[in-house]
């Protein structure tokens, strides 16, 4: 199997990114495809908070990682409410879902030095206190961000099994089978079921196991492009389909 870099998979899940969204300027694809490109682009979140948790396992700060993610968050939330203002409806932030994600697990598994300090009781204290906080994060983010319902559990079941891809992959996989059984329902007849499960398709996130198996662990091309690409790509390509879906309809 070939093997490809970090920035060489984020460049086709943008290109799979843009499938995803471009049925929202009426009348450009057949209805149709619609749900054949939700289906296959349901890898492309699920990758983007694979390498969210690899870079919060090997970025050098952790603390700053999280808030670059809350600042582009923000940027997104002005930009749609600016949008708003004109009558152009854009709800996506995969910001806000990665940062509630990374925010997890730096309640979880922030090394903080100075609590080696503390006797072992209030130790206990502190980390009944951080796994409170972080099931709360958890369980807000499950609710109020996009997609939160399958990243966020996935975001932490890769931190978990982080030493073994072989854990990560089955955990994927036992994860997809348990959003099926949930998102299935029998409309009387296959076709229809069929087309709603492409349209509720949030259990193929294991689709997204052959780009992790096929990533070399490397960031491939580093420099000031490359790390910003995503921050700018996403909201831009968003921004740009809803102004033109606007002015279509």
């Amino acid at each position: 199997m070939n093997k490809y870099n970090s920035f060489q998979i984020k460049i086709f899940m943008a290109l799979l990114m843009v499938l995803d969204h471009i049925p929202h300027i009426p009348g450009l694809i057949p209805s149709t495809w619609e749900g054949i490109f939700h289906v296959i682009t349901r890898c492309v979140g699920v990758w983007f908070a694979y390498v969210a948790v690899e870079g919060f396992i090997y970025t050098r700060s952790r603390v700053k990682y999280n808030v670059r993610l809350f600042f582009w968050a923000g940027v997104m939330i002005l930009g749609n409410y600016l949008l708003s203002l004109q009558g152009i409806i854009v709800i996506n932030n995969i910001f806000l879902t990665l940062a509630v994600g990374v925010f997890m697990l730096n309640i979880l598994f922030y090394d903080i030095k100075c609590l080696s300090k503390f006797s072992s009781k209030k130790l206990v204290i502190i980390k009944i206190i951080r796994i409170i906080l972080a099931l709360s994060i958890f369980v807000l983010g499950l609710s109020v961000t996009e997609g939160g319902i399958v990243i966020i559990p996935f975001m932490l079941l890769t931190y978990l099994f982080r030493k073994s891809m072989k854990c990560k992959v089955i955990s994927y996989l036992v994860f997809s089978l348990l959003l099926f059984f949930t998102a299935y329902v029998d409309y009387g007849d296959i076709s229809t079921t069929i087309n709603m499960l492409m349209f509720n398709s949030d259990f193929m996130l294991f689709t997204v196991i052959p780009f992790i198996l096929m990533y070399n662990g490397e960031r491939g091309l580093n420099n000031k492009f490359s790390k910003y690409f995503f921050y700018v790509f996403y909201p831009a390509h968003l921004w740009i389909i809803g102004i033109i879906g606007y002015f279509m309809t």
